[in-house]
């Protein structure tokens, strides 16, 4: 089977900004930098009201490390099936392109259910989001990036059947990269996300 060897999505003079860079790429380095400072205020959050809860349930009765550490162990991968999904568009291989990207989303949706079965096991052993301090700042922050993590499985899913319609090819791999880029991002904050809430002492 032979494969396209032609070059990926070029700059056109249309798309391309005083960076140099396209100007899609641009807004959403913009966006990322934006998201960084939400989610900094949240977790910054979240340590300020770190062990002020004057009633329980308190984290350490509650959180699970080990089933945690399996649901992020599917998200990090995720950011694997996304190199692999963007690499096989660049190479101009479109059937390569959906088995990734459907992989990235199944994982993503792991992700997901295991946050599900947290926030409903929680809530079960009485802590909401009004309980406590730590209620409301771990509902928060943790259910953003959930919020986050669902719109780029939703992203995913729209490329898999754009691609499947045969609305994706090798010039319009920036699309893909793009999504990527917003993957990666939500990866990298859920790590932060664990080492703060989950790992370090309360």
């Amino acid at each position: 089977m032979a494969v396209s060897t032609a070059a990926p999505h070029a700059v056109t003079e249309e798309e391309r900004t005083s960076t140099g860079l396209n100007h899609r790429m641009v807004l959403m380095w913009t966006f990322l930098g934006s998201e960084c400072m939400f989610f900094a205020s949240l977790i910054a959050n979240f340590q300020v009201q770190r062990g002020r809860s004057l009633n329980g349930p308190y984290p350490d009765e509650l959180i699970n490390i080990p089933f945690t550490s399996v649901s992020t162990f599917s998200l990090l991968m995720s950011s694997l099936m996304m190199v692999l999904a963007l690499a096989a568009i660049q190479r101009g291989d479109v059937k390569g392109l959906r088995i990734w990207l459907l992989a990235t989303a199944f994982l993503g949706s792991l992700f997901l259910g295991g946050q599900v079965y947290e926030f409903t096991g929680f809530v079960q052993h009485g802590l909401k989001l009004s309980t406590n301090l730590f209620g409301a700042s771990f509902f928060v922050l943790t259910g953003f990036h959930g919020t986050h993590v669902t719109i780029g499985v939703i992203w995913l899913m729209s490329l898999y059947f754009a691609a499947k319609r045969g609305r994706i090819q090798q010039r319009d791999s920036l699309s893909v990269e793009l999504a990527g880029l917003y993957w990666h991002f939500v990866d990298i904050v859920w790590i932060a996300i664990f080492t703060i809430v989950y790992l370090l002492k309360v």
